[in-house]
């Protein structure tokens, strides 16, 4: 079955939940006038380690996606809680570097760790667990007809880093390190997400590509939006990889998951009161599905991107980018 089959097969199953339904980036329930935020989000080293990345890099990135997921729902990270799976070939060091990696993120995301487990296991498993607080939630169904879609940061670099290792592009200096800065350490917009609770509609963090989190939101929020090709942020850097391996760029920016940026949506009149920098690329409508325009033609947008347990499935990273 496919991540999202087995979503909506234990869907079926999990009536009693929060003051917000299950399908956000995170959970919450309301204690006096705030909302209390807490995902989950599990690393393994199969599907979410490239071996280049080191073990600090790995703790921290592990640290990264759970507290990115608050974020993008307008909330502050006030804690982090963890269970390590251990394989019994993984050696002391790679344990301390990872120990090194959580802890240099919580340091730098200013969280605590509350509680810790550990367990066996037959591959490398970091479960983590974010809680963080908001007077006002961003949700994936807030977006209305008339806002504006805006992202934090650019787009494509995750990818195209990730295509530069697994290639073995001999590429300068110049290029390689920007794209391995965004794919081997990348970073939650927890100060964005924060401000954005005030002013946006809707909000949902860049985990398995920009292209699948535009249909979310659209769908969730039961709307239209239209995205101008043009105007994505993407940066020279990852659209040399993308010539140098024959792609579209703007394709390969639309597929590319873990950025950690956020999608938002927010209306017009009060984009020059957001104390952000961002990217306007598209608007919100009345109506249903995702559109991109590209040299004045408008067509459907793909849903590209990444989806576990969906191998060889036209769309996912490995289909579209082997």
């Amino acid at each position: 079955m496919r991540e999202s089959e087995i979503i909506s097969l234990f869907l079926r199953h999990l009536k009693r939940q929060g003051g917000l339904p299950l399908g956000d980036d995170a959970g919450a329930i309301k204690l006096g006038d705030e909302w209390l935020v807490a995902t989950n989000d599990m690393l393994v080293r199969k599907t979410d380690v490239p071996e280049v990345m080191t073990p600090e890099q790995v703790g921290f990135k592990a640290v990264t996606m759970n507290v990115s997921d608050v974020a993008a729902m307008g909330a502050k990270p006030v804690g982090f809680l963890f269970s390590l799976g251990v394989p019994e070939n993984l050696s002391g060091e790679y344990l301390e570097g990872i120990a090194k990696g959580i802890g240099e993120a919580i340091e730098f995301y200013g969280v605590p760790v509350l509680s810790a487990d550990t367990n066996e296991a037959d591959d490398l498993i970091i479960d983590g667990i974010a809680l963080g607080r908001t007077k006002r939630l961003l949700t994936r169904s807030g977006a209305r007809p008339g806002d504006l879609v805006c992202v934090t940061g650019d787009l494509g670099r995750a990818l195209a880093g990730l295509l530069v290792w697994k290639h073995g592009l001999d590429v300068p200096e110049k290029i390689r390190e920007p794209l391995y800065e965004k794919l081997l350490e990348p970073r939650a917009r927890v100060e964005e997400g924060t401000k954005l609770s005030k002013l946006a509609n809707a909000a949902i963090d860049v985990s398995d590509g920009p292209s699948k989190e535009l249909h979310l939101l659209a769908r969730m929020s039961g709307v239209r939006i239209e995205v101008e090709a043009q105007k994505l942020p993407v940066r020279e850097e990852a659209r040399e990889v993308a010539k140098a391996l024959g792609l579209d760029p703007i394709e390969m920016a639309l597929a590319s998951g873990e950025e950690f940026e956020l999608i938002f949506t927010i209306p017009e009149n009060l984009l020059e009161e957001l104390p952000i920098r961002c990217t306007v690329i598209g608007r919100v409508l009345e109506g249903a599905g995702v559109y991109i325009t590209t040299d004045g033609k408008r067509r459907e947008m793909p849903v590209l991107g990444w989806e576990h347990l969906n191998r060889g499935v036209k769309g996912t990273y490995r289909e579209m980018f082997r």
